[in-house]
């Protein structure tokens, strides 16, 4: 397809890069979900491109997979080759150098990880306590002074907003002894949650 010469050594150089040597005579049907990722990215190595664009790269990866691949993706990058990546995955958007933030086809935002934190300025609160309590919580603590949106993270609530002394106010008005608040860092996924509030599904 690309007028390769020297094939062989093309491909043998690739699998041994991408650590696909010792699996050269599996089939590829019987790799397992992160390991026909990495021979994706092998096939797309072969003609040396100066820019990749990887679409969800990582869906349906175990966590070491998906770490191992992010590696091999920086360390192509290092070589000076250009990566385009599409994720849903906020903490892979912080792996990268610079985000784009798309919803319906429109560009909501772009800059580095460190610019869109900065730019938005949001205020979090996580809360912690029992299950059914914070449930609860979350329906309550919606629409209050100061929160943006509520948002369930693991054992804990992320309580979002762009107001932070309005936001403390109202983490104040529902403090509980079985509910444990803290100041928390907003992360690229708040940012993204606050920005697809705003951002409309075009009507067909």
């Amino acid at each position: 397809m690309y007028g390769m010469r020297e094939r062989g050594d093309s491909v043998a150089a690739t699998l041994r890069e991408l650590g696909l040597d010792a699996r050269r005579d599996q089939l590829a049907g019987t790799l397992s979900g992160g390991w026909k990722q990495r021979l994706s990215l092998a096939a797309c190595m072969l003609h040396r491109p100066r820019l990749l664009l990887l679409d969800e790269p990582t869906a349906g990866v175990d966590p070491q997979a998906r770490r191992d691949f992010w590696e091999e993706i920086h360390a192509l990058a290092a070589q000076g080759i250009s990566v385009l990546v599409s994720t849903h995955y906020m903490d892979e958007a912080e792996r990268c150098h610079r985000l784009a933030y798309i919803a319906y086809g429109r560009l909501l935002a772009t800059g580095t990880p460190e610019d869109l934190l900065r730019l938005y300025r949001l205020s979090t609160w996580e809360v912690a306590g029992p299950p059914e309590r914070l449930a609860r919580l979350a329906g309550e603590l919606r629409g209050k002074p100061g929160v943006a949106h509520v948002t369930a993270f693991g054992n804990t609530l992320h309580v979002t907003g762009e107001d932070a002394q309005a936001l403390a106010r109202t983490a104040g008005a529902f403090s509980e002894p079985e509910l444990r608040w803290r100041e928390a860092q907003p992360s690229l996924e708040d940012v993204f949650i606050h920005l697809m509030q705003g951002a409309a599904e075009p009507v067909q």
